[in-house]
């Protein structure tokens, strides 16, 4: 096989030994961690910004005159200043996650425009933080949800999409990559077809943020919402990137301290975008975090992480292919960030379990992407998330791994 580690990444043991979690020993063995679509490990230049905040000016923001409030505020602007950048520009708001984000748009941009009979189109690819919440405001709003199917490889077709499309469509809200399948769509297209036909775009970017690069002008949505876990950054932390245009024409979805310009028992008047959408006090160091996140994977090139996973996933999928008894589930021509597969007469739960105790961490279940699984013929499945820290070894450890359980429990 190639040399992938020496190939697509000469530094990688470097930016290995900056990542405290994978120094870890887990059942006497080193961690093997392939859990990435669910979160990723935080690196230490990461830790170390939120450290700084907490230790050096652990303040609230724009609401202090002393001098802690105004450099927390200076950093907390700042990140969303260098944050908004590394996706290509736009209006950021900042949410708690990729499901706070849709949540938002529902409540918002959905409650405002959608109608008796108006549709919201999705895929069958949907994490549940893209399906529920339309699901919600479709029963509030007399609206009808619709579902653009894939086909038996888990893949997400152009013509599906416009076949599922009418004169009612409203809102087209996609994945970029399903966390399931590993899926890439084809969303730039997707986006410019239903803009041609004046359908509002909603991307989820959860799973394409830590893989590739991701411009949201190209891409050309109309909202873009993603969360910081998946890309190296603390928990509680994410956004939704929109142009100043739409959030200004949106009301505020929650209400309180500093989304207000004035308040009285009469009447309140809204602050500015982004500070409309981010009602109390924000996550500070989380945000700054995220900031610290987006500047180390700036340092490491998302080129450069995009085209050492493509070599990680091909590498793992063909060794799966190579173990008897194992299946995968989807087999799309582009994936990023995940494998799916099941273990024949195994549970993909107890797969798991016995992947621990190689010290080797999986993921087990529905992935909260029950559709996906069920059109599939699946409740259940396990599923490898490699990272572009991950070498070719661990890989080679996974396989070993899964060839002796089948052999001792099989």
């Amino acid at each position: 096989m190639t040399d992938i580690d020496a190939t697509t990444c000469p530094n990688i043991m470097a930016i290995r030994d900056g990542i405290p979690a994978l120094s870890r020993d887990i059942h006497g063995k080193p961690l093997i961690y392939l859990d990435n679509a669910a979160t990723t490990p935080r690196p230490q230049a990461v830790l170390d910004t939120v450290l700084t905040y907490e230790s050096q000016f652990p303040a609230n923001v724009h609401r202090g005159v002393h001098t802690l409030s105004g450099e927390a505020t200076h950093a907390y602007e700042d990140a969303r200043r260098r944050i908004a950048a590394f996706f290509g520009g736009g209006e950021l708001v900042f949410t708690r996650g990729t499901t706070e984000a849709i949540n938002l748009v529902a409540g918002s941009w959905g409650e405002t425009n959608l109608g008796a009979g108006d549709e919201v189109l999705i895929s069958a690819l949907e994490h549940h933080a893209n399906i529920v919440p339309w699901q919600l405001l479709c029963a509030r709003r007399g609206c009808v949800l619709r579902v653009a199917d894939v086909d038996d490889a888990g893949e997400l077709h152009l013509d599906t999409v416009i076949d599922a499309m009418t004169d009612r469509t409203r809102l087209l809200a996609m994945t970029g990559v399903s966390n399931a399948l590993g899926t890439v769509t084809p969303i730039a297209e997707l986006c410019a077809t239903a803009k041609a036909r004046g359908i509002t775009t909603l991307v989820d970017g959860a799973q394409m943020v830590p893989h590739m690069p991701v411009d949201i002008t190209a891409i050309g949505c109309d909202f873009f919402v993603f969360s910081g876990h998946k890309m190296y950054a603390p928990t509680g932390i994410g956004g939704l990137l929109s142009s100043g245009a739409q959030l200004e024409a949106m009301p505020p979805w929650q209400g309180g301290g500093d989304m207000i310009r004035s308040v009285s028992f009469a009447d309140s008047t809204w602050n500015d975008v982004p500070w409309k959408f981010e009602a109390g006090t924000p996550n500070v160091g989380g945000t700054i975090g995220l900031g610290g996140a987006v500047d180390w994977l700036s340092g490491i090139g998302m080129d450069t992480i995009a085209n050492r996973e493509t070599a990680l996933l091909a590498d793992m999928v063909t060794r799966l292919k190579s173990i008897d008894r194992v299946q995968l589930v989807g087999t799309p021509s582009h994936r990023a960030g995940a494998i799916s597969f099941v273990i024949d007469g195994m549970h993909p739960a107890d797969v798991g379990a016995m992947l621990d105790r190689h010290s080797i961490a999986i993921r087990a279940g529905h992935h909260c992407a029950q559709p996906i699984l069920e059109r599939l013929g699946y409740s259940a499945t396990a599923r490898i998330a490699p990272a572009f820290f991950n070498t070719e070894a661990e890989l080679e450890a996974t396989e070993a791994a899964i060839r002796r359980i089948i052999d001792v429990f099989g």
